[in-house]
């Protein structure tokens, strides 16, 4: 059976993740992020988000998780698994040690993921998940980012938002009254990625962090230029053939 794009591209992005991740916990942990103050057991969780994510819809690209199959089973034996030898082979990394609670985190992660995929099938999982991912990157840690890693965290402003506004426009075009140029699209395609945004830094304050102007300004530009570049995009196709209007 042939593999189609969404399949092959999840392919390819949990074998790039799994063996960055791999790499990434099996070296002393950097400065900077001792610095930084990270929850390490909230970043298990997230990680392991993102890897169960990539897994299940790597082998199951169009459907939701039923317990009764074997595949989720597999699934959750195979990450329990690394997750172990993952634990244990850190014992063996400088300024590493294997801790039990961080497989507890990993395990939460894989669940909750699970979980959510018994309801959601994949463009609602993608967005449910890389919100969530963003809402935790952003509280994960007790140091204002912006003062401890400035230049990560204009990265990471410049692609998470935009990144989640793409998934969330893709989700949208499944909503045939909600494709573009439709003009209600646009304020469809903005209003959840800057709700994100908005709920993110609102709840960054309220533990104590800063409302980080400049993290606000990079990140709606970014989420503009992409909703405005797919809606430009449908209405140059409309332009050059009417008829293709309901095909976008």
């Amino acid at each position: 059976m042939a593999l189609s794009r969404q399949q092959k591209v999840t392919i390819i992005s949990l074998v790039s993740y799994w063996l960055t991740l791999f790499i990434l916990t099996h070296i002393p942990v950097p400065l900077f992020v001792r610095e930084a103050g990270v929850s390490d057991k909230s970043l298990h969780l997230l990680m392991y988000l993102i890897l169960v994510f990539l897994f299940w819809f790597a082998i199951s690209p169009d459907k939701k998780v039923s317990w009764r199959r074997p595949a989720v089973w597999w699934v959750l034996f195979v990450i329990v698994a690394y997750g172990i030898l993952d634990e244990w082979l850190q014992g063996y990394v400088e300024g590493r040690s294997s801790d039990l609670m961080d497989f507890v985190a990993d395990l939460a992660g894989t669940l909750t993921g699970l979980i959510m995929f018994s309801f959601f099938t994949f463009w609602a999982a993608a967005l449910l998940v890389t919100g969530t991912v963003i809402f935790g990157l952003t509280n994960i840690t007790r140091a204002n980012l912006a003062d401890v890693m400035p230049i990560t965290n204009a990265l990471f402003h410049l692609f998470a938002y935009p990144i989640f506004t793409m998934l969330w426009v893709r989700y949208v075009q499944l909503f045939p009254s909600l494709r573009p140029p439709k003009p209600k699209w646009l304020i469809t395609a903005l209003a959840a990625p800057i709700g994100l945004l908005l709920t993110v830094k609102l709840f960054s304050v309220i533990l104590g962090k800063d409302f980080a102007v400049p993290d606000i300004i990079i990140s709606v530009g970014g989420i503009v230029v992409v909703a405005a570049t797919i809606y430009l995009a449908a209405l140059f196709r409309k332009t050059q053939d009417p008829k293709d209007l309901d095909q976008v």
